[in-house]
Formats: C-alpha cells, sequence, structure tokens
C-alpha cells in the first residue's frame, strides 16, 4: 500500500540510516536522442538478464505510458510501491527513496533521470535520488534523452523550439560508470510514432508529430552519437593520465562571466562545452560592484540562479569585488593563467559617442588572451531600466550641509568682492565649495544641485547686472561653463574617491574577519571552543542565527544555538526534531541541504557538512527562515569560514589521537616493565622463599633449631620484600587512576615518625636511627597512612643502602607555612647523576644493596606521588660531610591548647 504524504513538512520524516560499509553503487544510464527509441525496453531487458545471473533486482519507478512492449518486460520484475505525495490538494506519485534503502536490492531501475520531483519530497531533482542511493551502494539503471543535458540544453532548443525544464547537469552524465547508446533510425521511429507505438493517445501523438521530422530527428541523433563519443573518450582520457602520470601537458583554463542576465545561462553552458571540448579547467567569475546592491529581487534570483547553473557544470567559482569590470577579469585573468574569456554581448546597436562595451574594453585589457563574445540578447551585467535606478534619497541633514556651505562660500565671496579681489578667486572658493559638499553629504544629487546652484549664485551677486540672472559680458557664458564643468568633475572625482574608500573599507573589514577568524581558531584549546569561535564570527558575518551540531562518537550531538544579536526567536524553531533529520542527513551524505537547495528545501535553515575530505566533523546551520538568500561574496565567506573550521578540527583530532598514541606508548612501557621487573627481579626472593621451604621440608630432622631459625628469618624477610611490592604497585595504581582518596587531617610529626618506625625493615637493629624534632607539638596537615608509608620507603631504602652501624636520623621542623621532614644517613651517598632521575618509576641507581639484590625503583617514585598529592615537594641532597638527605615537605597546622 502506498505512503501518503502531506505538506512540505513530510519531507522530514525519519530517514533511513546510510549502510555501514563505503561500498559505492554503479550507475548505468540509458540514452537516447528522442522519446519512443526504446531506452525503457533495453533498460528492462538488461534487468531481466542480471536478474537470470542471480541479481537481487527492483523496480523503483518505471514510465510506462501504457506501451505493450514495456509492460511485457515488466513482468517477472519486483514493482516497487510509489510513494503518493499531496501538495495543495493534488495527489501524484513518486519514488519512494526512504522504502528503497530500507529494501536494499543490489539494482534499483528508475526511469527519467532528469524528472523532477513534486513538492514535498526530500530531493528536488531525481538524479539527487540516484546519488543517494549510490551512496547506499545501490547499483542504478536509468534512463535519459538528449534534450535533457544541461549543457546541451541550448542546441537542443533551437532544434526542436522547445525548451524544457527537466535537466540534469552535465556532471551526473560524466559520473556514470557506464553509458549505453539506444540508437534508430530516425525512419523507423516515425514509423513507430505513426502506428502508435510511442503516443497511444492520438492527441498526445498529434501534439508532439511536429518533433518527429527526419531533418530534426538526424540532427538530434549527431547530438547524441558525439557527446556519447566525448564521454567514451574523457573515460580513455582520464585512463591515460592514471597510466601516464608522469608526462606533463599545459591545460586550458576557460573563464566564463556570469551577469545577473537571463540569458547568461547560454553563455554559462558555452563555456561549458568549450572547457570539455578542451578538456581543460573551468572558472565561473563575478565581479561585485556597488550596483549589485541596486539590483531588484528578481535578478538576484536570476543572478543565484546563473551561479548554481555554473556549479552544476563543473566550473570553480570565483568572485572580485570593483568598480571597472574590464579590469578586475583581465587582472584575475592574469593572475589564474585564463586562456579563454567567454562573454555575453547584447545586440544593442553602437551609437555616436557611446562607451565602449564589455568585450571591447576586455579585448584592450587582455590582449592576450583568446576571447569569445556569445551573442546575447541583455546586458552582461545589469539593464539600464527604470527597475534598476534607484531614487535619490533625500536628507535633511545633507540638505542643511549643502544650504550652509553655499552661504559660507557666497559671504566669503562678498567679502573677496569687497576687498577688491578677481572673479577667478571667487569661482575658486565655489569650487571648493563643491568639493566640500561632496565630502560631507552622501549621494550624487547634493553635488549636482551645489554645482548648479553655485554658477547661479555667482551670477547673481557678482555678475553684471548684479542681483539678477542676466550677463552682460560676452565672456560670461563660457566662465559660467567652464565653472560648471570643474564643479561636475571635481564633485563626480570625490564621489568616486569615497566609493573606493567605501569598497577598500569593505574589503579589508571581509578580509579582517577571514583574519581574525584564523587567528582566533590558532588559539582555541579544544574542539569546543574552536566551533564556539566560528560560530560567533559566522553571526558576525551573516548577521544571522547560526546552529552547530558538533559529531561525537559517530553522530550528531545536542545543537549548540548563537542567536544573532537582539534576536526574540525561540531556538527551537531552528534545531527541533526536523531541522535534526536534515542536520543527520547532511552528516551521513556530506552533502549541504536545506533552504535554498534541491534537497529539504522546505527547511528553515541552510545547512553545510564542516568536512576535511570524506570526514565530516560538524553540520553548521544558517536560519534562512523569512530571511533574504546569501550574498554571493558572503556565503564564499562563509564556506571560506567552515574551511577553516575544519582545518582547526581536524588538527584538534589529530592531537587527541596522539596524546591518546602517547599514553598508549607509555602504558606499553609501563607494562613492560613491570614485567621486566616480575620476571627477573622477583625470581630472587621467590626462589630464595621456595628453596629455603624446600630444605625445610626435606631436612627438618637434620637440621639444628639455629638453622631453622636462620631459614624461617629469610623466608619471612623474602615474603616481607615481596609484600611491601605489591603494596607500592597498589598505591602507584590507585594514584595513577585517581582513585585514591586522601583523608587529610592534622596530626604529630612524633607519632607518625614513631609509628612508622615500628613498621621498618627488621634489620634496622644494626643501624642508629633516631629522631629530631624542633618542637614537641609539631603538626601537619596529612594523610597519616600514607606519610607513613613515604617515611618507611625512605628508612628502609637507608637500611638497605648503607653499611651496618650507619647513622639514620629523622628530624622534623616549622618552615613558615610548611612543615620540613629530613631523613639522614652517613652511608656512601647517591651519584649526582643518579638524583635527577631518582624519583622515577623503574629507576634505580648503580648500588647494590646489602643482601644484593636491585630494587625495582617503586618506592621513591611513589613517595614523590603521594607528597605531591600532599600539596608538598620532594628533593635530595648530599649529607656533609658524607651520606644522603631526602627531604619533603607537608602543610603546618596550628596546635590548639584548650585551657
Amino acid at each position: 500500500m502506498a505512503t501518503n504524504r502531506t505538506g512540505s513538512a513530510s519531507e522530514f520524516e525519519q530517514i533511513p540510516d546510510l549502510p555501514e560499509e563505503k561500498r559505492l553503487g554503479r550507475l548505468k544510464i540509458f540514452f537516447g536522442y528522442a522519446a519512443g527509441v526504446g531506452k525503457t525496453c533495453a533498460m528492462l531487458s538488461a534487468a531481466h538478464e542480471e536478474q537470470k545471473a542471480g541479481i537481487d533486482v527492483a523496480a523503483g519507478y518505471i514510465e510506462s505510458h501504457h506501451r505493450p512492449e514495456t509492460l511485457i518486460l515488466l513482468k517477472g520484475l519486483e514493482l516497487m510501491p510509489p510513494l503518493e505525495v499531496t501538495h495543495n490538494g493534488i495527489l501524484t506519485e513518486e519514488f519512494d527513496l526512504d522504502r528503497a534503502i530500507r529494501r536494499r536490492p543490489d539494482l534499483i531501475l528508475l526511469d527519467d533521470l532528469a524528472h523532477i520531483n513534486a513538492a514535498g519530497s526530500r530531493h528536488k531533482k531525481r538524479y539527487q535520488d540516484i546519488s543517494e542511493l549510490l551512496r547506499a551502494g545501490i547499483h542504478v539503471y536509468t534512463t535519459i534523452n538528449v534534450q535533457h543535458i544541461e549543457s546541451l540544453q541550448d542546441v537542443v532548443a533551437s532544434i526542436t523550439g522547445i525548451s524544457v525544464e527537466e535537466r540534469i547537469p552535465d556532471s551526473v552524465f560524466d559520473s556514470a560508470d557506464q553509458v549505453e547508446l539506444v540508437d534508430i533510425e530516425p525512419d523507423d521511429l516515425i514509423d513507430r510514432l505513426n502506428k502508435g507505438n510511442i503516443y497511444p493517445d492520438e492527441e498526445a501523438q498529434r501534439a508532439n508529430a511536429h518533433l518527429y521530422i527526419k531533418e530534426k530527428l538526424t540532427a538530434l541523433r549527431e547530438i547524441a552519437l558525439r557527446y556519447t563519443a566525448n564521454q567514451l573518450n574523457r573515460i580513455a582520457s582520464h585512463i591515460g593520465t592514471q597510466v601516464k602520470t608522469n608526462e606533463y601537458y599545459a591545460k586550458d583554463h576557460v573563464l566564463v562571466c556570469l551577469s545577473s542576465a537571463a540569458t547568461n545561462k547560454k553563455v554559462i553552458r558555452t563555456a561549458a562545452r568549450m572547457a570539455e571540448a578542451f578538456h581543460g579547467e573551468f572558472t565561473a567569475l563575478f565581479v561585485e560592484t556597488p550596483k549589485t546592491q541596486k539590483l531588484t529581487q528578481k535578478n538576484k534570483a536570476e543572478l543565484r540562479a546563473n551561479f548554481r547553473l555554473a556549479e552544476q557544470l563543473g566550473a570553480q567559482i570565483a568572485t572580485v569585488y570593483g568598480e571597472d569590470i574590464p579590469g578586475q577579469i583581465a587582472e584575475y585573468a592574469k593572475a589564474s593563467r585564463v586562456s579563454k574569456i567567454v562573454v555575453g554581448r547584447s545586440h544593442n546597436k553602437k551609437k555616436w559617442f557611446a562607451k565602449a562595451n564589455l568585450a571591447d574594453k576586455l579585448t584592450a585589457s587582455a590582449p592576450n588572451i583568446d576571447i569569445y563574445i556569445i551573442p546575447d540578447t541583455q546586458p552582461t551585467f545589469y539593464k539600464r531600466f527604470p527597475q534598476y535606478v534607484s531614487y535619490p534619497e533625500l536628507s535633511l541633514a545633507d540638505t542643511a550641509k549643502t544650504t550652509g556651505i553655499l552661504v559660507v562660500c557666497t559671504l566669503i565671496g562678498l567679502w573677496f568682492n569687497y576687498l577688491g579681489f578677481r572673479e577667478a578667486n571667487i569661482i575658486t572658493v565655489y569650487i571648493l565649495g563643491v568639493l566640500l559638499n561632496a565630502m560631507v553629504t552622501g549621494g550624487r544629487l547634493y553635488s549636482a544641485v551645489s554645482s548648479v546652484v553655485s554658477v547661479l549664485v555667482f551670477n547673481y551677486f557678482f555678475t553684471k547686472p548684479y542681483f539678477s540672472l542676466q550677463a552682460y559680458g560676452s565672456g560670461y557664458p563660457v566662465t559660467f561653463l567652464v565653472m560648471l564643468s570643474a564643479s561636475f568633475i571635481t564633485s563626480t572625482l570625490t564621489m568616486r574617491v569615497k566609493e573606493q574608500a567605501r569598497q577598500s573599507a569593505q574589503k579589508a573589514y571581509r578580509t579582517e574577519v577571514l583574519l581574525e577568524t584564523s587567528r582566533k581558531l590558532q588559539q582555541a584549546k579544544d574542539t569546543t571552543a574552536i566551533i564556539h569561535e566560528t560560530a560567533q564570527q559566522m553571526v558576525k558575518l551573516l548577521d544571522r542565527t547560526i546552529i552547530f551540531y558538533p559529531v561525537q562518537q559517530d553522530s550528531l550531538s545536542e545543537p549548540l544555538v548563537f542567536l544573532k544579536e537582539e534576536s526574540a526567536v525561540d531556538p527551537q524553531e531552528f534545531s527541533g526534531g526536523n531541522e535534526q533529520a536534515v542536520a543527520d542527513w547532511v552528516y551521513k551524505n556530506n552533502k549541504r541541504a536545506g533552504a535554498t537547495t534541491d534537497t529539504f528545501s522546505a527547511a528553515s535553515c541552510l545547512y553545510h557538512a564542516v568536512r576535511g575530505g570524506d570526514c565530516v566533523f560538524a553540520v553548521a546551520a544558517i536560519a534562512m527562515d523569512k530571511e533574504d538568500p546569501l550574498e554571493v561574496f558572503e556565503k564564499s565567506l562563509m564556506i571560506a569560514m567552515l574551511g577553516e573550521c575544519a582545518l582547526a578540527l581536524e588538527k584538534e583530532m589529530l592531537n587527541e589521537k596522539q596524546k591518546e598514541i602517547s599514553i598508549q606508548i607509555q602504558q606499553e612501557q609501563l607494562r613492560a616493565n613491570l614485567l621486566r621487573g616480575i620476571s627477573h627481579d622477583l625470581r630472587t626472593p621467590l626462589t630464595s622463599i621456595s628453596g629455603n621451604a624446600g630444605i625445610l621440608i626435606g631436612n627438618s630432622k637434620v637440621l639444628s633449631e639455629e638453622q631453622k631459625k636462620g631459614l624461617y628469618t629469610d623466608i619471612y624477610d623474602d615474603s616481607m620484600w615481596l609484600i611491601n611490592l605489591v603494596e607500592n604497585l597498589l598505591s602507584i595504581t590507585r594514584i595513577d587512576n585517581g582513585s585514591l582518596n586522601l583523608n587529610m587531617q592534622g596530626e604529630l610529626l612524633e607519632e607518625v615518625i614513631a609509628e612508622a618506625l615500628l613498621h621498618i625493615h627488621r634489620s634496622s637493629i644494626d643501624h642508629m636511627i633516631s629522631t629530631v624534632l624542633d618542637e614537641e607539638l609539631l603538626m601537619a596537615k596529612m594523610d597519616s597512612r600514607l606519610i607513613i608509608q613515604v617515611l618507611i620507603n625512605i628508612v628502609d631504602n637507608a637500611i638497605k643502602y648503607t653499611g651496618t652501624g650507619s647513622h639514620i636520623t629523622v628530624s622534623a621542623r616549622r618552615d613558615k607555612e610548611m612543615v620540613s621532614v629530613e631523613i639522614s644517613d652517613d652511608g656512601p651517598g647517591i651519584p649526582e647523576e643518579a638524583k635527577a632521575k631518582l624519583f622515577d618509576m623503574f629507576y634505580t641507581a648503580d648500588n647494590i644493596r646489602g643482601d644484593g639484590r636491585r630494587g625495582l625503583g617503586l618506592g621513591l617514585s611513589l613517595c614523590k606521588s603521594i607528597v605531591t598529592a600532599h600539596g608538598g615537594t620532594i628533593s635530595v641532597k648530599d649529607n656533609v660531610p658524607q651520606g644522603t638527605v631526602f627531604r619533603f615537605t607537608l602543610q603546618a597546622v596550628e596546635v590548639v591548647v584548650h585551657e
């Protein structure tokens, strides 16, 4: 049963997840020169052959037109139910993309590649549905006629007299893995039409009969054959360049000039065919001028459509800013090594004293570049019709400024006249006034008025007869004309300088935004900061609400909304469930979507993937609801910002991976050291324990009590060594994992030291151990259990590495806000080169313990970790005249005496 959809909001229904594998589907196009050549039948026949070979085939959508041969070939194939879409009360059937992705056959058949989907569908065009199927790993067979190729539209329309709306970009056709030309003789095609095999309806047959004329069909057939041959040449050329990677050849670079004219599409298509024919690069250039802002909404929409067409035909879009259009185009062409420039030219007749048109100026500015002029019916950049004329805006402030300047100039002129100055000096004052007026007022109207009024005022006050607009002198008309011309020229040059300054300021602002974005992203410390800085810069540039969806653990996280200033918009309006569904689609497909695009066009935001290659780091959304579409330059800057953001996020991701690798390397080194220590250093005490136990078991009757006691003592000592080692390992593990909870309390140092000395190695009886405290009631803030372990480790070290009878002193004293604890001995000391590494894990000095063993190097490392956790420091120094002093500090606690 067909699924019913009502309204445009239905396009946001649950989107099926794409397959995890990265395998892409293959596209085969059955290509014809006219309807009725047998494309659909050829596709269905090929599908039956694939089905016989064991391929899972499904017919997604087939236009049978009730043709008997087509209906016969549909038998035996699975027909997928169509999707019913209701829009404005009209029910239409469309291909069900979601059902196809869930069904996931090996091969799907789809008629009419250039079909425009009904309003409310996810994509505007069927070729976009097919692109999503291919990304899902599903192979597609489809059909198309020659008149539906974008770059051939003008040529085909000149033959048939009909311009079709359903067209596909050439890049879609070029990306096909296989193209099969379905050919038939024009006479046979006309015979099929007459027999009713193409249009069973007689009325439709009569309506299309004018297309089935042998001359027209022959021309269309020739175009189809040539286009198919070109496609085969492209494939062969691509293979050849892959084989001969070291062969160098200079490519042509074709530049097309974009405009807001509707007929500019013809120029773009011609340039695309030229770039294809010359196998060269293709660039579309737009020169933005101050007049761009004065275009009507209709022409702005036409300009955006021309940009989109150029992108679809494979052009690299470039935008420059300036008032001299030919000069900007020529400079860009020289810098980019353009070999051919394609422009449009109107059919307007050239008049006397008319300005040179764009093509003539380009020829003069770029004499070494081939310029191709395509006949055009409209001006290249903008039309001089009333709807483009912006009426001057009157301002009370500018009117007052103009009046004030004229009054001041007149007063100065009267003063000069009173002093007997010549009229030339007074004229200079008025010209200076016109210049000043152009600087302080906005628009050309006030400058023009100031120029004319200045001449009239000069005539009224300073020429005979005075206080009238008559002039008796024969030279006065020339004087007036020169004065008026000088005023106009001065004001015009001043206005031009102001406009250039404004343009420079605008370009500097936009450049500063990019530089500021790059600088802030470099200073950002993590992913959140990078996204925050990028969003803030986008809000600053576009003055729109920005939403970011960061990618975390292979899925989009909760949206981050950045509202524009003084915005009273509810963030949920732009980040609800429907909008998040679009963002999720953009993330999975790595394509833009949303408002002003052909995918999810009913969305409130425009969605762009923040990507580095095929990896998407985030999805950025620009609120477009009730807002005008992005301007050309704004869009290019926004894309540049997102590119900078992607680079920063990719760098951050690589840094995180590098940190993880470093941690893994450290963990591996720790593991290796532990294994080394356990396998080598633990062997000695374990061997001793097992050996002594074996002696006791086998010779218990022979051994004397003194010998048994010695063996028991050795077993006990080795066991205690192992127990202390395990305790140190467990403590280090707890500290490294952050699971060590400190129970900080004020403790008396005398009691803590005494408790530690009770648990030191029993061989301490062979050494002189003493305790020295500066104060009887000396207290420090500590976890006594851990500090006792520190004291035991350090004192045991002194016992193990000093000779019998050595003196070991544990002392403590107050040092301002800290308590300093020192353990000194008079043993052989520690080499200077060993002191720097003494507290490193698994480091052991060269000296050998008294029992001949070498420790694992964990005790002092553990001491450092514990003291650092207490907020203190630990160090080692030489004991004068001989020995070593270990020193660590703890936070002092005042002793409270209760009376």
